[in-house]
């Protein structure tokens, strides 16, 4: 599941009830520098956060160490792609 918001606020909550049958979700976001509590919050609800890499340099390290770019989630599908059609 991936969801998209331009801005984050308190909308990335959205995301975990569009897709409640779904344990882990990505949410694709421009906002720079998210508050840590909310990251933390989005961690927890195993929300992933996707972040263009040139605005990662606009979260704290500890955050830095949980996003990933879009490269890298595209990446991820295409793993799951090839895993699902090995099947």
């Amino acid at each position: 599941m991936l969801g998209v918001k331009s801005t984050c606020k308190d909308r990335w909550r959205q995301v975990l009830s569009e897709a409640d049958r779904v344990k882990n979700k990505h949410l694709l976001t421009l906002e720079a520098a998210i508050s840590t509590n909310q990251t933390r919050e989005m961690e927890y609800n195993n929300l992933q956060l996707v972040i263009p890499e040139a605005i990662h340099n606009t979260y704290s390290e500890m955050q830095q160490k949980r996003l990933i770019n879009v490269t890298e989630f595209l990446e991820i599908i295409q793993f799951r792609q090839r895993a699902v059609s090995w099947h």
